[in-house]
């Protein structure tokens, strides 16, 4: 099944370098909702609210018997992933070694940031340059087609040794008063490494390469963490939480709330994943796209916003260290054929998606042109 985006009417990538003046507005859902209109920076293109009209039909993995080294089910976790892969990069899990009680936590965590005053909000904002910290709508880099929602992201670095930077971090940006929620998350990451790196074992076992490939490189590498709220709106189908775009990481996690939201384009149509309780949903980026010489597909998706229910979700983005070479295995290379994408560093993407491009459906590709021109000038 063709899980391609190139059939979606979109309008030219946005560059930022053409969207990096400070926007005016300030986003205050809760103000907002009692204007007579919505600001015209929140209000989207037709052609981008085509609700979803069916259920992706991802698969439900179960990782108990990975987990436990069983061969056998490790060959049928690996094989459901290979298909997945294949189609449209998506799928959930069960049994994935995160306690169920940590994952609550987190969630209704939250919660605690979010109803802060806005000013108080604002005192962490994100900085340019900068993956940690409050963003709301992200006015602060874009101009037009503005998301309908905040976030609270932070750094979590694999190789930190025994040093909690997430707690740290909640700990000097925020207060005393934060110290055990930043622990909460703290611990909540440690366990997604856990997951993150076990997942690409059972990704490079799909592929029929060395097993331990994909997680040697991602062991010293790091993730953005990311809480997301999307309150309600009245205008729910002129606003989205999240553009259409193709995540440009390695591996995304992602657990979301009862309320349904995330979309994956697919087979000329959007489709919506089903929460599942319990569950997280596993996709890969544009990173891992590379990795599998286009192998797997890094499918376009997006956050919609509902009309009563404010939703919630976590986020997880997995990345290698910034200098590492991004490669895919050579045995691939000799048995699928030649080289789609050239060896790039992840600082280089990384610095193409926050001061060059706003992510999208075609970001891997356009940055391998961007690099391709930087290198001839």
């Amino acid at each position: 099944m063709d899980s391609s985006a190139s059939t979606i009417l979109m309008p030219p990538p946005l560059e930022l370098k053409d969207e990096t003046k400070k926007g005016s507005v300030v986003f205050d859902s809760s103000k907002m909702q009692k204007q007579e209109k919505l600001p015209t920076e929140f209000i989207w293109p037709d052609a981008d609210l085509v609700r979803a009209q069916q259920e992706l039909n991802e698969p439900l993995i179960d990782l108990d018997g990975f987990f436990k080294g069983d061969e056998a089910a490790t060959a049928h976790a690996a094989e459901l992933i290979r298909m997945a892969c294949l189609n449209h990069g998506f799928f959930q899990v069960t049994n994935h070694g995160v306690d169920l009680d940590l994952i609550r936590a987190a969630q209704e965590d939250m919660g605690a940031f979010f109803k802060l005053p806005l000013s108080r909000k604002l005192s962490v904002k994100k900085k340019p340059g900068e993956l940690s910290g409050y963003s709301g709508a992200h006015a602060d880099r874009y101009t037009s087609k503005l998301p309908w929602k905040e976030t609270l992201s932070f750094v979590y670095c694999y190789d930190s040794g025994s040093k909690p930077m997430v707690a740290d971090y909640f700990k000097t940006a925020l207060g005393e008063d934060f110290e055990q929620i930043g622990w909460i998350y703290q611990k909540y990451c440690d366990a997604l490494k856990e997951l993150s790196l076990g997942i690409m074992q059972l990704l490079a076992i799909s592929l029929d390469v060395d097993s331990s490939y994909y997680r040697k490189l991602f062991e010293d590498g790091y993730s953005i963490m990311r809480c997301n709220s999307y309150p309600p709106c009245k205008e729910a189908g002129l606003v989205m939480g999240t553009g259409p775009h193709c995540d440009p990481v390695a591996l995304t996690i992602l657990h979301q709330d009862q309320v349904k939201g995330l979309e994956v384009f697919v087979d000329n149509k959007w489709q919506s994943v089903k929460p599942r309780p319990g569950a997280l949903v596993v996709n890969i980026g544009d990173t891992f796209m590379a990795l599998s010489n286009g192998k797997y597909k890094s499918c376009i998706h997006r956050a919609v916003v509902n009309m009563d229910k404010e939703r919630r979700s976590l986020t997880f983005f997995m990345s290698p260290k910034d200098d590492k070479v991004v490669s895919p295995p050579q045995e691939l290379i000799v048995r699928e054929g030649p080289r789609k994408y050239p060896d790039f560093k992840w600082s280089e993407l990384l610095e193409f998606t926050q001061k060059h491009y706003r992510p999208n459906n075609d970001t891997l590709q356009s940055f391998v042109e961007w690099r391709l021109s930087s290198q001839t000038k």
